[in-house]
């Protein structure tokens, strides 16, 4: 009876340890995702590096509550309530809310890479979403004829910059190239335009931009040319003195991300959809986009494969 009595206890311990840790780990992750902008970014960028990836913290409630289970613990059930509640309210409206059945503008942005073997199929990939607007990102000299080509027929106004570029179903007006280059960058990185799109429901300023790549290393975020590029771009925009702006483009970087604040902080984001774009292989963020001032972009998604690392995004928007 000792022995027994003394194993009981053991596992009524064993039992309270397993229940602490799953409040203390479902706690952490509530926390981390209401709070992430109070992950410090001084060192590696740790707060830009979970702000890429934070949807994917509501994987651990599953995991959390499949651990409770097997323990047949309440209360790790019932911590794990306060992770759940925290992702819904924050990304919720993304996975079940419904967009508008209207819209005035569908645009679809691709960053189609400069090693992409077959521009042709990519570009008939881009126009079989039927875009209004169609902006690719690494575009090259070689496989310029070939989006020509497939594109112009049904979108004849087109503007080109460097290695970015705009075709459009709608007249095109005072383009112009936008100078987003960090210091320290050459005069031949050319990745930004601006153009005026004659829409139907009102002129729209377009942006298409391409911002610096980001690197995962050993010491972690690699992101200051970004975030330098971004701070560029959000001065160009808060200047613009355009009603209805719309920004699209390979910003390397999630809405969530407060590297790109000066940018995303002037700009809506989509009001519906994941769409996660990179890498094409196993999406696992979007940090391909189609943003808005004065512009409602009311659903994004994503079209398939192709060519190129990135999956095309396509946007449907409301001009307000």
């Amino acid at each position: 009876m000792v022995v027994r009595g003394v194993r009981d206890a053991q596992e009524r311990r064993s039992g309270r340890r397993w229940e602490y840790g799953l409040v203390a780990c479902a706690l952490g992750v509530t926390g981390l995702l209401v709070l992430h902008s109070a992950v410090p970014n001084r060192v590696g960028r740790l707060g830009s590096l979970l702000e890429t990836f934070l949807p994917w913290l509501g994987v651990a409630v599953p995991l959390l509550g499949g651990v409770a289970l097997l323990k047949r613990s309440v209360v790790g059930l019932l911590a794990c309530l306060a992770p759940t509640l925290a992702w819904l309210w924050m990304f919720g409206g993304l996975w079940f809310g419904s967009s508008p059945g209207s819209y005035d503008l569908t645009v679809v942005q691709h960053n189609v890479a400069d090693d992409n073997s077959d521009p042709s199929g990519t570009a008939r990939a881009l126009l079989g979403a039927r875009g209004d607007l169609v902006a690719v990102q690494e575009l090259t000299p070689e496989a310029r004829a070939a989006y020509e080509d497939v594109l112009g027929a049904s979108l004849p106004h087109r503007a080109v910059h460097g290695t970015v570029a705009l075709w459009s179903a709608y007249p095109l007006s005072d383009v112009r190239a936008v100078d987003i280059r960090p210091p320290g960058f050459p005069d031949s990185w050319q990745r930004g335009l601006r153009a005026t799109v004659a829409a139907p429901e009102g002129e729209t300023a377009v942006y298409v931009v391409h911002l610096p790549s980001i690197r995962l290393g050993a010491t972690g975020l690699a992101s200051a040319a970004r975030d330098e590029s971004a701070a560029l771009l959000g001065a160009r925009i808060a200047d613009d003195p355009a009603d209805r702006l719309l920004v699209v483009g390979d910003l390397n970087g999630t809405v969530q991300d407060r590297g790109l604040d000066p940018l995303t902080s002037q700009l809506s984001a989509p009001a519906k959809g994941f769409a996660f774009s990179w890498p094409a292989s196993l999406p696992v963020a979007r940090i391909d986009h189609v943003l808005g001032r004065g512009v409602a972009v009311t659903e994004i998604s994503t079209l398939d494969a192709t060519g190129s690392d990135h999956l095309p995004v396509v946007g449907r928007t409301r001009l307000g």
